[in-house]
């Protein structure tokens, strides 16, 4: 019985493809069978339905089309004849119906714009092309127009219209300033999408003159600019000033300050607007709002979700983007702009129509004379498609009658075909939003019979596999296919073949009885032809012997061997691969016939080599793994573990020993080097194996000492430099007889735990080790050292006992023996313990304490007698704790020290004392059990040491020529104070350091003011208190004097570091030398006039005139303004003394310390000499005294003055 199936797509491919479209009696791709068969036109290719050309270049409109005979093409313009002929400057291509309209050679593309068609007709029918609407692309100029400036209030929102000239296509739009530099966007500012430039709230950086649109033209490459914009954005201030300074004081004026304002939708406007998007087009929704803070947007779909994968936001969520729009995606979908005032909204509903799209386009259909069949268009849209049929370009009302075609709205169904059926049909289906137009023939073809497969083909396969004899075949009516074997032999039936509907014959499992001629024959009625295939069976091909796993040693020889048998008829290739990949381009490798050889290996030369044999029918394979090892004298290379031995036997059984003797498992290339024997007790631990002895490798028995009472079986496990061996099966058991123990318990004690016990401890027995059932304990004891007899109990296999009633912490002998039912083990050996400790009974005595310094102590005591320790001495604790400290006299609680000696030391050291404070301290002796009674508290007192430095260090009520310190006492004085050291030294303006200056101030003085000192100088001060021990450790601060009365000079907004350079020597001006002069002059004639009048003998009040005549001053200084400003008479300045510049906090820059500096005694007698050292004592009076002849004899400069500033 026949059957019937699909060939296998990976066996036959090309005979798939072409039967497949036979059995459909579509027209095969077979070439000569295309030269013979007519076929109607088909179009291959066009131009798009909405074609925008370049109105600069040539234009050319596609139409290509195939058909037998070749097509002939002819074309319509806005629906009439288009004559190409007759217009020189159109042409069509040969064998062609593509036209090109020349427009670089003096045409105007705005001439042929126009809906074209084209037609490819033969006498099998007609093929039309689709309606090609070709427009030229167009790039107008922005339209002139004034562009008056925005001038728009801080916050307030504002919209720039770009309005576009309307181009084709559409222009891209984008804003960019007169640098080419694209205009930054945000959340605050963006472009929509009708190309406007949108300000949700303008800020004053948004002010200029240079907002442009830009318009691309990407067909013709071109691009638009718009007139620049201008913005001008008045913040509050800036309105309120102009405001101001146009109205009078009596006036209400004032701009309200920016205002923040809850959103308003800018676009679109109102709360609803609608939106038509076309199926499978992208959808774009645009809300952009103005508010203050800036709004931020949200997107929902009433009644459902954004669909999930084609939601996009874009523009800061301003823009909602769905791509691929489909019906499901209608509905409303809401804007929410919202900031912190409130929010607003706008609905959009969407609606999305379809133009028309295939359900089932028509397809081509080949019929014979007298079949029947049907076209179907089927298409679908929104609204719903009306659909239209053309037969060969001519509406179907109007079409040649066809007796075989009814037309049933979108489908066609042909009865009864005849030759002159043929035709090419064409179905349109359209709505408001677009058109389909699909070409579809119907072809009736009468032939005969064809075999498409080459006559005597020749087939080879491999015994025992599949063979597929093809027969392709083409004919109308389809023909039948049957199979022959032999020229005249019968048809072929049965289960052992396969028939397939190409007309392929399969042989499912190829014999070699299967070769021979097989013959072919298809027939319809309108003929009958045959064709004859020739299959041949070859033998397979083997590797008969394949490549083996080989061990080399590094630079010696291996060698691969692949021995094949093939078919004789066949011609083999044999290829050598290494890990799946090529042999190295090495001339180490030699390929022979059947083997590879490596000369030479290295340890690269590691790895899998593949022997692979290939026919052209048939390929087989196999590897082998190379392993290269050390070169000698590396010991031999080991494999593997060994086999576990196998075939235990136990023999010369006796009480305590037994033979137990294995045969090894294989070794596997590395020698057993020992064997290791374990034992497992059945009786005490059933499955746990326990280490017995172990033997050298060359060694299969071994001689075994046993222990009574123990139910044995024994394995044995072998041993190489890889490893262990699994275990061998154990072998059977074997039970010893009883037998009084062997051995005592281990690690015997004997520990109290209370003053009046001795608890008894030891290792119990295993249970091997017991020799035999009821295993006990004999424990005994006595009191060491006293004429007294052994007292013993026997208890339970337990391994702890309680001997009560002792005396404290006195020695005992004991012994612990082992017995069971057969008897006891040997004497036991004698042990030493204790019974329980108790508290020591006395304190160490004699605690003697030798202070070493200010911080160091040394302890001493006697030791107590051990007696009265009671226990196990563990040594001594000394308990100290400070009482007080005598500098302050003052107690607070110290925590309790401890230090601990180890052993019977008697005397310790104690750090960490403070200086100068009272302390205690008593000694404890320590045992096992704790501590005894202290000894009596100990007194002890540290001497002093230095201070800390002082607790703070403060300059304050800087002056022309003085400072006021005030400090803090140390907080640690670790003894009494005797006094303070106060160093200072000036700096200059390289932060170079002058003379250093000391003073010694009394230890009850916590201020100092230091008087006549530099005007506008910086000071460096160290400070430190001292004990009679020596000095404590300095606090470090700065200060600088003042430049003049006012006593701060407060910088110009602005000057910064610059002011200084503003600044001039005024000793070298001018007007001041001149001044100068003047006085000197001035004094010159007071003393001769007094001089004179002296000489007279009359009396002349010189003080009285020298104040009323006092000395010019010198350039002032300005106080708003920190500067020098011109002299003036008429002006009211102060005199320019010597002073300090400081910050206008008056505060100094800490540097060492936050201490400060306070004022000290009485007052300063001293002054400084002209390179600043300090000539002056120390003086408690409270009145300062007249210094005269230390001024300097140079004039003071405001340019000396800053240069010592630092």
């Amino acid at each position: 019985m026949m059957k019937k199936m699909s060939i296998p797509t990976s066996k036959t491919s090309l005979v798939l493809f072409l039967c497949q479209i036979i059995s459909a009696l579509d027209v095969p791709l077979d070439s000569k069978l295309l030269e013979e068969l007519s076929q109607p036109p088909t179009i291959t290719q066009q131009s798009p339905k909405d074609y925008i050309v370049d109105p600069r270049e040539n234009i050319v409109i596609q139409c290509e089309a195939k058909g037998k005979p070749p097509p002939s093409f002819s074309w319509t313009r806005n629906g009439t004849h288009f004559d190409i002929d007759k217009d020189a400057q159109v042409t069509m291509k040969p064998n062609s119906g593509t036209l090109v309209i020349n427009i670089m050679n003096g045409g105007k593309a705005e001439a042929y714009e126009g809906v074209y068609q084209c037609t490819a007709r033969n006498e099998r029918g007609a093929a039309i092309s689709n309606n090609i609407v070709i427009r030229p692309s167009r790039s107008p100029l922005w339209t002139k127009e004034k562009l008056e400036p925005n001038h728009v209030r801080e916050g307030d929102s504002l919209v720039l219209h770009c309005r576009p000239p309307v181009g084709l296509p559409p222009p891209i739009i984008f804003w960019m300033d007169n640098a080419f530099q694209r205009l930054p966007q945000s959340e605050r500012v963006s472009q929509g999408l009708n190309g406007d430039l949108y300000f949700s709230n303008v800020q004053p950086e948004d002010t200029r003159e240079d907002y442009i649109c830009y318009a691309r033209f990407n067909h013709t490459q071109t691009i638009q600019q718009k007139q620049p914009i201008s913005v001008k954005v008045f913040s509050m201030d800036s309105l309120n000033d102009t405001i101001a300074a146009n109205l009078s004081d009596t006036d209400i004026y004032g701009a309200k300050p920016v205002t923040e304002r809850q959103p308003v939708l800018l676009t679109p406007t109102g709360s609803t607007s609608t939106k038509v998007e076309l199926r499978g087009n992208v959808l774009l929704l645009e809300c952009i709002a103005a508010g203050l803070p800036t709004p931020v947007i949200r997107w929902i779909k009433e009644g459902g979700e954004l669909p999930a994968n084609r939601t996009f936001f874009e523009n800061f969520k301003k823009t909602l983007k769905i791509i691929d729009v489909s019906e499901a995606d209608s509905g409303n979908y809401k804007c929410i702009a919202r900031n912190t005032l409130g929010s607003a909204h706008h609905v959009i509903s969407v609606t999305v129509k379809a133009a028309p799209y295939w359900i089932t386009a028509p397809r081509n259909l080949v019929l014979s004379p007298g079949e029947d069949g049907t076209l179907i268009c089927r298409a679908n849209g929104n609204p719903k498609p009306s659909i239209s049929w053309l037969a060969n370009g001519v509406p179907i009302a109007i079409a040649p009658e066809d007796p075989s075609r009814k037309v049933d709205g979108d489908t066609i169904i042909f009865s009864h075909v005849q030759e002159r059926s043929s035709a090419v049909y064409q179905c349109n289906a359209s709505n408001e939003y677009g058109y389909l137009l699909s070409n579809a023939f119907v072809n009736v073809l009468a032939e005969p019979p064809r075999i498409l497969t080459p006559a005597n083909k020749l087939y080879q396969v491999i015994a025992d596999s599949p063979a597929l004899l093809d027969c392709a075949y083409f004919g109308s009516p389809k023909p039948e296919i049957e199979w022959f074997k032999g020229v005249k032999g019968s048809i072929l039936r049965g289960n052992e073949y396969i028939f397939h509907d190409n007309g392929t014959l399969e042989i499912p499992v190829a014999q070699k009885n299967s070769a021979g001629t097989y013959t072919c024959v298809a027939r319809n009625e309108l003929g009958k032809i045959q064709n004859e295939v020739q299959l041949e069976i070859k033998d397979p091909t083997m590797i008969i012997k394949q490549p083996e796993y080989k061990v080399i040693q590094r630079y010696g020889q291996v060698s691969f061997e692949c021995i094949i048998k093939h078919d004789s008829t066949l011609l083999p290739t044999i290829t050598w691969l290494k890990d799946n990949d090529e042999l190295p381009d090495d001339d180490r490798f030699l390929v022979g016939k059947d083997n590879l050889t490596i000369m030479n290996v290295t340890d690269k030369d590691d790895g899998t080599y593949t022997c692979i044999v290939n026919t052209t029918l048939d390929s087989v394979s196999a590897s082998a793994v190379l392993t290269v090892v050390a070169a000698p004298p590396t010991p031999a290379i080991i494999y593997a573990r060994p086999n576990p031995p196998f075939d235990l036997e136990l023999t010369g059984q006796l009480e305590r020993s037994i033979d137990l003797s294995w045969i090894p498992g294989d070794e596997n290339n590395s020698p057993i080097t020992n064997f290791v024997i374990e034992y497992e007790d059945a009786l005490h631990e059933p499955g746990v194996w326990h280490y017995q002895t172990e033997v050298p490798g060359t060694q299969t028995t071994v001689h075994l000492k046993l222990s009574p009472y123990v139910n044995y079986s024994f394995r044995v496990i072998a041993v190489n430099k890889i490893g262990r061996s699994q275990p061998s099966e154990p072998s059977e058991q074997y039970l010893t007889k009883s037998a009084s123990p062997d051995e005592n318990p281990a690690n015997v004690q004997g520990i109290g735990s209370e003053p009046d016990n001795l608890v008894i401890t030891w290792e119990p027995l295993k249970g091997f080790q017991s020799n035999g059932p009821g295993l006990q304990y004999k424990v005994s004891w006595r009191q060491k050292d006293v004429d007294d007899e052994w007292t013993s109990v026997i208890v339970a296999n337990v391994s702890k006992y309680i001997v009560s009633g002792t005396p404290t912490f006195v020695p005992y002998e004991i012994k612990v023996q082992a017995l069971n039912d057969l008897g006891y083990a040997p004497e036991p050996s004698e042990v030493i313990g204790h019974s329980g400790e108790d508290l020591p009974m006395v304190a160490p005595g004699n605690v003697q304490v030798h202070v070493i310094n200010s911080t160091l102590a040394k302890v001493h005591w006697d030791p107590v007698p051990l007696k009265t320790v009671r226990g196990h001495l563990q040594g001594y604790k000394v308990y100290y704790w400070k009482v007080q400290s005598l500098s302050r006299r003052s107690r607070r609680h110290v925590e309790q020290k401890i230090l601990t000696f180890r052993g019977n030391k008697t005397f310790g050291m104690l750090p960490g004392l403070e200086p100068y404070s009272s302390y205690k301290l008593n000694v404890r002796v320590v045992n096992g059990k704790g501590e005894g009674p202290a000894s009596p508290d100990k007194v002890f007192r540290t001497p002093e040491g230095v201070p800390s430095s002082p607790s703070f260090l403060k300059i304050t009520n800087p002056t022309l020529d003085s400072l006021t310190l005030e400090w803090g006492s140390p907080t640690h004085p670790n003894g009494v104070l005797t006094s303070y050291t106060l160093k200072f030294q000036p700096i200059n303006n390289t932060h170079e350091l002058g003379p250093l200056v000391e003073i010694r101030i009394p230890a009850n003085e916590s201020s100092l003011i230091l008087k006549n000192l530099n005007y506008s100088t910086r000071y460096k001060f160290y400070f430190n208190a001292q004990t009679s021990v020596g000095s404590g450790s300095q606090i470090t601060e700065e200060a600088v004097t003042i430049m003049d009365e006012a006593g701060i000079l407060r910088p110009a907004v602005g000057a910064g570091k610059a002011m200084a350079s503003r600044q001039v020597d005024i000793a070298t001006q001018g007007w001041f030398i001149g001044l100068m002069c003047a006085v000197a002059l001035l004094i010159l004639i007071l003393l001769i006039v007094c001089f004179i009048r002296r000489n007279k003998g009359g009396k002349y009040p010189v003080k009285e005139k020298e104040d009323a005549h006092a000395d010019p001053e010198i350039q002032p200084m300005k106080e708003d303004d920190g500067t020098f400003g011109e002299y003036s008479d008429a002006e009211d300045h102060k005199p320019l003394k010597k002073g300090s510049r400081t910050p206008s906090d008056r505060t100094v820059k800490k540097e060492d310390s936050d201490d400060s500096l306070v004022d000290y005694g009485e007052g300063v007698n001293g002054q400084f000499n002209e390179d600043g050292s300090f000539i002056g004592q120390y003086s408690g009076k409270k009145e300062k005294e007249p210094a005269e002849g230390n001024e300097s004899s140079e004039a003071p400069s405001p340019v000396n003055a800053m240069n010592s500033f630092v």
